[in-house]
């Protein structure tokens, strides 16, 4: 199911042959993750891309004061990766956790490089995929900086209500970049 999953996805960004899409869903490997479990923490080198076939994680990063930032949450058809640590092989400023029990489908590094040399489609999709990924980041950073606290948080419920559903309130705070408390007070305006 899980290829079939990734399959159906990759479809949907470009039109690939059955072939071509075969020799790339054979170099991703699946891996259960449990609830709780990280599967990349900050100062370790990322050395996966993961497309989420079930379950839900955090991707965070951890100040110097100890104060968490949620910059998203990956649920089914969703990546996970330190996109730079990955590219860059720099150490990574990311945490990923599992906030469910989970099935990821992992690709390496090596792999995904012998993908761009071997199959020419590889590149076409990979390229769609990072142009729709930096059009989320610029859209996410413009709410951030344009809309208030309230405004993001009833975006994010009218946008993604069954990830909301998924999250408890600190983590919807971490990730709004607000306080528990404010997003109490928050929730009582309604």
């Amino acid at each position: 199911m899980s290829s079939t999953q990734l399959k159906r996805y990759f479809n949907k960004i470009t039109e690939l042959s059955e072939h071509d899409l075969d020799n790339i869903c054979s170099k991703f490997e699946l891996e259960v993750i449990k609830k709780g479990k990280f599967v990349l923490t900050q100062g370790e080198v990322c050395k996966f891309e993961g497309f989420v076939t079930k379950g839900c994680f955090r991707i965070f990063s951890i100040d110097k004061n100890g104060n968490e930032r949620n910059l998203y949450i990956a649920v089914e058809n969703w990546w996970l990766m330190d996109i730079d640590s990955f590219t860059n092989g720099c150490p990574s400023e990311l945490n990923i956790e599992a906030l469910e029990d989970s099935e990821v489908l992992f690709i390496s590094k090596s792999d995904k490089d012998t993908l761009y040399r071997d199959v020419s489609s590889t590149e076409k999709l990979f390229r769609i995929m990072s142009q729709k990924a930096v059009v989320a980041w610029q859209k996410r950073l413009i709410r951030n900086h344009c809309l208030t606290a309230k405004e993001r948080y009833w975006f994010l419920l009218e946008t993604y209500p069954d990830i909301v559903a998924r999250l408890n309130d600190r983590q919807i705070a971490k990730y709004l970049g607000i306080s528990h408390e404010f997003l109490s007070k928050i929730k009582k305006l309604r």
